[in-house]
């Protein structure tokens, strides 16, 4: 009887830190809605790793500037790249490039979203991907920005681009992308 109070009590302790951890990720102006044909995509951003990366996602997002934006570049158990409103990797924003804003805080794992650059570690501007899968090889090289908490299935679902490049005929699109506390 004792061992099943200690049992549930350490459940009831488990399952209030979850709820409160989920609380701390819904935080509506950190947050974007991510729609895709699939479903909706729900992205915690992350402030405290990435301030001005954070800053630029919600800036472009509340203009509208990712809808129908093309998922450019998708790399099977690598990643997904959109955020190029030309479709060729090469597009961006008028607005200036980023400093990095590289971290030891956190990798590149599943559902981690980075900020796509140029060869210059300061050439990031609206371009981003998601990961499929975890890649060491990009720690401390790009600039991590946000995690996917909800949706991954349908960021599994984003069409695949061509063995090696990863160059999508025909891509996948993003419906909207927008910052949950603008949302009704």
């Amino acid at each position: 009887m004792r061992r099943r109070i200690l049992i549930a009590s350490a459940g009831a302790i488990l399952t209030a830190g979850t709820t409160l951890s989920n609380a701390q990720t819904t935080d509506p102006e950190n947050t974007i809605y991510l729609d895709l044909k699939q479903g909706r995509v729900v992205i915690q951003l992350l402030p405290d790793i990435a301030p001005e990366h954070v800053a630029r996602i919600k800036q472009l997002a509340r203009m509208g500037f990712y809808d129908n934006t093309p998922f450019h570049r998708v790399i099977e158990g690598f990643m997904a790249q959109g955020g190029d409103p030309t479709g060729t990797g090469t597009g961006g924003s008028k607005l200036p490039d980023l400093k990095a804003e590289f971290t030891t805080k956190r990798q590149f794992l599943r559902g981690v979203c980075g900020m796509a650059r140029s060869s210059s570690p300061d050439s990031a501007n609206s371009q981003f991907f998601i990961m499929f899968a975890p890649n060491s090889q990009l720690n401390g090289q790009y600039t991590i920005w946000g995690q996917v908490i909800k949706g991954m299935e349908f960021v599994d679902e984003i069409k695949r681009g061509a063995p090696g490049s990863g160059i999508v005929t025909d891509p996948d699109r993003i419906v909207h992308m927008r910052v949950a506390a603008d949302v009704k």
